[in-house]
C-alpha cells in the first residue's frame, strides 16, 4: 500500500477516535473507537493487512517505545508518593488482587497464556499490553496477542461508569461530613506535573532533538543492564526506574517528553503497535475471545475491588474511596482527573463544596492512577511476560 495513503488513513482514524472520545467524555475511549474501526476495516477488506506497516508509524512506535517508558518515569514524584503512601498501597493491592483472582480462579476456565495477558491488560495500559503482546507474537500466539488489545479497548466501558457511581457516593459522604463539621482539612495535594522541576543539563539538551538524544541514551543503558541480567530484568522496567531516578536528580525534567515537537506523533505511533495483530485475526478467533474476555473481567475486577477494599479498610479509607482507587487500574490518567472533577462538580452545591470535595478526592485518584497503571502493572507484566510460551 502507498505509504502516504496509509499514513493519511491512520491519522483520519485517530482523528475520529479522539473526536468521539471527547464527545462522550471518554466513556467511549479513543482506544475503543480505534479498535472498532480497525477491526471492521480489516475484517471487511476495506483496509489491507499491510496498512499499519505501510504507514511507517509502526516502525517508529517500536523504536521509541522505550523513550515513552522513561517519560512515564519522569511523571512520578517520589515526594508525592511519600505523602500519599496509603493510596499507593491500596493501588498496589488492587493490582495484586487482579493477579491473584485471575490465577486462582481464571485458570479453571482459561489457558495460562490468556491469564497472563489478561492480567497485564486489566491492570495496565499501553506499555503493559506491548510487553505481553511482544512475548505472545514471538511465541506465535496471535489470539493471545489480540486478547489484551480487546480487553484494553473495552475496560473503560466498565471502569468509567463504576468509578463515576462510586465517586459520587464518596463525594456525598465528604459533603455531609463537611456540612456536619466533621471533615478534617486535607493536608495532601498531588502535584502531577511540576513545571519548575527543570533539568540541570545544558540548554542544547532541552530542545526536541536534545531531549530525544538523552532519553535514547537512557534506553540504551537500560538495554545494557538488562543484558547483564540475561533478560531477567526487563529493559522497560529498568527504563521506568531510570526515569524516576533521573527526574529525582533533575537530569531529566518532570514530564520530559511533554512540550517537544514530536510528542504527539510519538504517542500515536506507540498506540498503533497494539493494533498490529488485528489485521491477521480471523473472525472465528475473534468470536472465540468473547468468553475469555468476559471471564477475565469477572475475576479481574472482583479481585481488584476486594483487595482494594480490604487494604483501604486496614488503612482507614472509606470503602468508596478504596474501590475507586483500585478501579484506576482500568483507565489511569487522565480519566482519574476527569472523573474526580466530574464528581465534585455534580455533587457540590457551592464553589466551596466543589473545592473541598476535589481536595479530598483528586490527589488520591491521581496518585492511584500512577501506582496502578504506570508502576505496579509494568513491574508485574515485565515478570509475567517471560512465562508466555
Amino acid at each position: 500500500m502507498n505509504s502516504l495513503l496509509a499514513f493519511t488513513i491512520v491519522m483520519l482514524i485517530w482523528t475520529v477516535s479522539d473526536y468521539v472520545a471527547k464527545k462522550t467524555k471518554a466513556l467511549l475511549s479513543s482506544l475503543f473507537v480505534a479498535s472498532i474501526i480497525f477491526l471492521v476495516g480489516f475484517k471487511s477488506g476495506l483496509f489491507p493487512e499491510d496498512l499499519l506497516p505501510s504507514s511507517s508509524l509502526l516502525a517508529l512506535g517500536q523504536t521509541v517505545v522505550g523513550l515513552v517508558i522513561v517519560h512515564l518515569g519522569t511523571l512520578i514524584s517520589l515526594d508525592e508518593f511519600k505523602r500519599q503512601w496509603k493510596t499507593f498501597v491500596i493501588g498496589v493491592s488492587a493490582v495484586v488482587g487482579i493477579a491473584v483472582f485471575m490465577y486462582a480462579f481464571g485458570q479453571i476456565f482459561l489457558d495460562t497464556n490468556y491469564i497472563l495477558s489478561g492480567i497485564a491488560a486489566i491492570s495496565g495500559g499501553t506499555i503493559s499490553i506491548i510487553l505481553v503482546q511482544d512475548a505472545a507474537i514471538n511465541a506465535g500466539l496471535v489470539s493471545v496477542a489480540v486478547f489484551p488489545v480487546l480487553i484494553a479497548a473495552t475496560q473503560g466501558l466498565i471502569g468509567f461508569p463504576l468509578t463515576s457511581i462510586i465517586l459520587r457516593k464518596e463525594a456525598r459522604r465528604i459533603q455531609t461530613a463537611y456540612r456536619d463539621g466533621t471533615l478534617a482539612t486535607p493536608k495532601e495535594h498531588a502535584v502531577v506535573h511540576d513545571e519548575t522541576d527543570d533539568s540541570i543539563l545544558p540548554a542544547p539538551f532541552h530542545t526536541t532533538a536534545g531531549t530525544l538524544f538523552v532519553m535514547g541514551c537512557v534506553v540504551l543503558i537500560a538495554t545494557v543492564i538488562s543484558g547483564w541480567t540475561n533478560g531477567y530484568l526487563n529493559t522497560f522496567v529498568i527504563a521506568l526506574i531510570l526515569g524516576i531516578i533521573l527526574r529525582r536528580f533533575k537530569v531529566l525534567k518532570a514530564n520530559a517528553l511533554n512540550g517537544i515537537d514530536a510528542y504527539g506523533l510519538i504517542m500515536i505511533a506507540i498506540l498503533l503497535i497494539i493494533f498490529g495483530p488485528l489485521a491477521t485475526l480471523s473472525p472465528s478467533d475473534l468470536f472465540d475471545l468473547i468468553v475469555p474476555i468476559t471471564i477475565a473481567f469477572a475475576f479481574g475486577v472482583t479481585g481488584l475491588l476486594l483487595f482494594a477494599f480490604l487494604a483501604g479498610r486496614f488503612l482507614g479509607y472509606s470503602k468508596e474511596m478504596s474501590m475507586a482507587i483500585g478501579l484506576t487500574a482500568l483507565y489511569g490518567f487522565p480519566g482519574t482527573l476527569i472523573l474526580s472533577e466530574e464528581a465534585a462538580k455534580n455533587i457540590g452545591e457551592t464553589d466551596e463544596e466543589v473545592h473541598i470535595i476535589e481536595d479530598e478526592i483528586l490527589p488520591k485518584m491521581i496518585v492511584a492512577g500512577f501506582s496502578t497503571v504506570t508502576i505496579t502493572s509494568v513491574f508485574i507484566t515485565g515478570i509475567l511476560a517471560a512465562f508466555i510460551y
